[in-house]
């Protein structure tokens, strides 16, 4: 990347999308580094599955590139990324719906950093193996959430959305987003005391 071209640091969401508009190639590779973390998270906490997750996002980019002339920036890029992202994965969802693919792959692996934890290298072993642990029952009962429920955790827990982005982003009352939430904890937290 050149010095005109601009750097994470510097450059702005507008300059960034008019950039993407002018299908710089470097401008497209930023938002992916920026962005393809978190719109993972999200598409993880709706198919339950790694693999199908990975591809869910890689469309969500390939949708992007193809259709950033038709962003009028009337909300955030971010805003954006993630409906886009949410409907891939309901159409994810009713691709698999007449087949049983519910078995699903952990999301951890030995090559790939945790989708969910925070780099924990510093911590003591059984610390490590006790985050580990949680973590692993956490998504186990993550999954048996019912999708909608799940959704709103997921935007909230591990996006760090407010009730009003998430209502704005689902096309929800906030109201909705609130009981949802409500529901989702408890049930977790049910859950959690189960396995424990």
């Amino acid at each position: 990347m050149n010095k005109q071209e601009g750097t994470a640091d510097n450059i702005d969401e507008p300059d960034l999308v008019e950039r993407l508009k002018k299908g710089q190639q470097w401008a497209f590779n930023l938002l992916v580094r920026q962005y393809q973390d978190r719109l993972l998270k999200i598409a993880y906490g709706i198919t339950l599955d790694r693999e199908d997750s990975l591809e869910v996002v890689q469309d969500v980019f390939i949708s992007v590139f193809k259709n950033i002339q038709t962003f009028r920036q009337d909300s955030s890029l971010a805003t954006w990324l993630r409906k886009i992202t949410i409907n891939q994965c309901l159409n994810w969802k009713r691709k698999w719906k007449r087949r049983f693919k519910w078995s699903h792959d952990s999301i951890e692996s030995e090559n790939d950093q945790d989708l969910f934890c925070e780099n924990i290298k510093n911590h003591d072993p059984e610390m490590l193996f006790c985050e580990k642990q949680f973590e692993r029952n956490l998504m186990e009962a993550i999954k048996v959430l019912p999708e909608k429920i799940r959704l709103v955790f997921v935007l909230n827990a591990f996006e760090g959305l407010s009730y009003k982005e998430i209502a704005k982003i689902l096309n929800i009352k906030k109201g909705t987003v609130s009981s949802r939430l409500y529901f989702a904890r408890k049930n977790l937290i049910d859950l959690l005391e189960i396995r424990d």
